[in-house]
């Protein structure tokens, strides 16, 4: 090759090189926060990169906990876009703060009403409803002899102690519902006196709403209080868990999404709004909760769970909103030294 040659297709090169860099910074970007399952997040992150296929988009997942004080810390200079999958619990704290941006998706009419943010300025959706169950190792549970309980203060008998585990309140949402689902449905002194009683029992409190049934599915402990979800999902992967949703009812919170405040890109954001309230993002929802948003959207056999809907108990998210910040100071003062590290 001559000098001429090689010149001209180092020429090329670095030309199309300097053309890919432009366009990939001529790319918009987002970044999205959720606290969704793995599952679900992957199965939502396609849909959005088809939805939008000249974006950059980047998914930042955490626990709720973590989600929520990162959010709120970042009030003055927002690290993301939006956030699809957090708890209304929650976003009811962010609406509250004024780090939401007002925006009313396309379609939401089509929602059951129990999904939509319920005061003006309208600022989220709901997607999903999530809520604890008691994820029980049927074989541990055959082999000593122990019966499945069917009311929360069956878990506070001897047969359980050193055998349990539950969800974090502080960083888990599942914990939370868990927490604010006692206190509410049975009177905030016999709900803390139920936990006391509970404590004795737990051997450790594990900072996901998944971790819970996760170790109960491998056999490292008896009971787990955890996410529906995943006790559904361990289930039908052949782990020897039932999932048990105690007859004296059970909290729970809906999965939402919405805007924050300072997006560098509200257009794009609500383009993702609006798909996220369609029929076709709550199939995606579907494949992993028992109830979702889209009344017309059917519930494969493997994820519904019997008397779910039935058993829900009646709980204020907005109580759970204003009240959330004293709840888990509280709880932490009493059980934290179970908690595992994090």
């Amino acid at each position: 090759m001559s000098h001429r040659s090689a010149f001209f297709a180092v020429w090329v090169i670095l030309c199309l090189t300097f053309a890919n860099s432009a366009h990939a910074a001529d790319r918009p970007r987002l970044t999205i926060y959720t606290a969704s399952q793995k599952e679900q997040v992957a199965a939502t992150a396609e849909a959005v990169a088809q939805l939008l296929p000249g974006a950059e988009i980047e998914w930042v997942r955490a626990s709720t906990g973590v989600i929520t004080e990162r959010v709120l810390s970042e009030r003055d200079h927002p690290m993301a876009d939006m956030i699809v999958g957090l708890s209304a619990s929650s976003m009811l704290v962010l609406k509250q703060a004024g780090l939401l941006d007002p925006y009313r998706p396309e379609g939401v009419e089509h929602l059951r009403s129990s999904f939509l943010d319920p005061t003006e300025p309208y600022s989220f959706t709901g997607m999903d409803v999530y809520f604890p169950v008691i994820c029980m190792n049927v074989e541990q549970a055959k082999r000593d002899r122990i019966s499945g309980p069917m009311l929360w203060r069956d878990l506070t008998d001897a047969s359980f102690k050193g055998r349990l585990v539950m969800a974090h309140p502080g960083s888990s949402g599942t914990g939370y519902g868990l927490v604010a689902g006692w206190l509410q449905s049975m009177g905030e002194a016999a709900g803390w006196a139920f936990m006391d009683a509970l404590h004795e029992n737990v051997a450790v409190y594990l900072h996901t709403g998944s971790a819970p049934c996760l170790e109960v599915a491998r056999g490292q402990h008896l009971v787990g209080l955890g996410l529906d979800m995943r006790a559904a999902a361990e289930k039908a992967r052949g782990a020897p868990i039932e999932a048990i949703v105690p007859l004296d009812r059970v909290g729970w919170d809906l999965e939402t999404f919405g805007i924050i405040k300072g997006t560098s890109q509200p257009a794009l954001a609500r383009r993702i709004a609006d798909w996220a309230a369609t029929r076709e993002a709550n199939r995606i929802y579907a494949q992993s909760y028992s109830i979702v948003a889209h009344p017309r959207v059917q519930i494969p056999a493997a994820i519904a769970l019997s008397h779910a809907e039935a058993r829900m108990a009646k709980v204020s998210l907005l109580w759970m909103a204003e009240n959330r910040e004293r709840i888990i100071a509280e709880w932490t003062n009493r059980y934290d030294g179970k908690a595992a590290p994090r």
